[in-house]
């Protein structure tokens, strides 16, 4: 077989998980993710976005996460980030508001906003603890009583499952593991184990064969690589220009004092020239 494409692909992801084909699936990735939670599993989920032939990998309007409802007309959000965005916790916020606040039309009643779930994988950490699966609801921080039961955000960082195995009880660790795809040793096993996740091992084992798909998959991962280098590319730019700033205000203040110029080019760093031009601005 060749090598096999990687799940944590958003585009590939989306094949596997947010298709009508595969929607079994999609449920019983869920209802793992909600009973390790301690929650009641699913009896079923609309896919609002299913992955269709349209969804172009090169186009920056197509959307890979999958968005679905469940019987009880919650709203469920999955999203599979390859690369760190930065600002993850407040981007999480902002989507998970607009899909809250998406359910209403002008003059009907606040009753009828449904509970909004975001469940975030991440290839990356972002929290300050060991735990490879994180949930966030609204509590009163003395009393633990909810505000509203209406937010929950998931965040699953691969990045921390270095040091787990697979399990022969099943569960999310067994998922997350097969998303990380560092070992594929106990494939066979646990598509006995698991069917739902074996026939996600079978699917991608048929896209990774499938030249077509082989193609879309380079094409949507040289536009993740592109948008990751554009975006640490302004962030280091931001970071210079916040630096120079800081600098040219010392030797502002320098100046005031009435230091020298080389003293103060050699203590900033400045030319020179930058420092000549602030001092016959004063």
């Amino acid at each position: 077989m060749r090598d096999l494409l990687d799940p944590k692909n958003d585009f590939v992801f989306k094949r596997i998980f947010g298709s009508e084909e595969n929607k079994d699936v999609l449920l019983a990735f869920l209802n793992c993710t909600f009973q390790e939670a301690g929650e009641q599993p699913l009896t079923e989920i609309v896919l609002m976005n299913p992955y269709t032939d349209k969804d172009s990998p090169q186009d920056k309007q197509s959307i890979f996460d999958i968005q679905a409802k469940t019987a009880e007309g919650n709203l469920i959000n999955i999203e599979m980030q390859l690369f760190n965005r930065y600002d993850n916790e407040k981007r999480t916020l902002y989507y998970w508001s607009k899909q809250y606040a998406s359910q209403l039309e002008e003059g009907q009643s606040y009753k009828k906003l449904k509970k909004c779930v975001t469940i975030n994988i991440l290839n990356f950490s972002i929290l300050p603890n060991e735990r490879y699966h994180n949930v966030f609801h609204l509590r009163e921080d003395y009393s633990g009583i909810p505000l509203s039961d209406d937010l929950e955000i998931h965040f699953l960082e691969l990045s921390k499952l270095s040091h787990h195995k697979t399990t022969t009880t099943g569960g999310l660790l067994n998922w997350l593991l097969f998303l990380k795809s560092d070992n594929t040793e106990n494939w066979e096993v646990l598509k006995m184990q698991e069917p739902e996740l074996g026939k996600a091992m079978t699917v991608l084992e048929f896209l990774s064969q499938d030249a077509e798909s082989r193609r879309l998959y380079e094409m949507r991962l040289k536009a993740l690589h592109d948008e990751a280098s554009s975006m640490e590319g302004a962030r280091e730019e931001g970071e210079k220009q916040g630096e120079l700033k800081g600098k040219l205000e010392v030797a502002n203040k320098m100046l005031a004092k009435g230091m020298d110029m080389e003293s103060i080019s050699e203590l900033t760093g400045l030319p020179i020239e930058e420092i000549k031009k602030i001092n016959q601005a004063h």
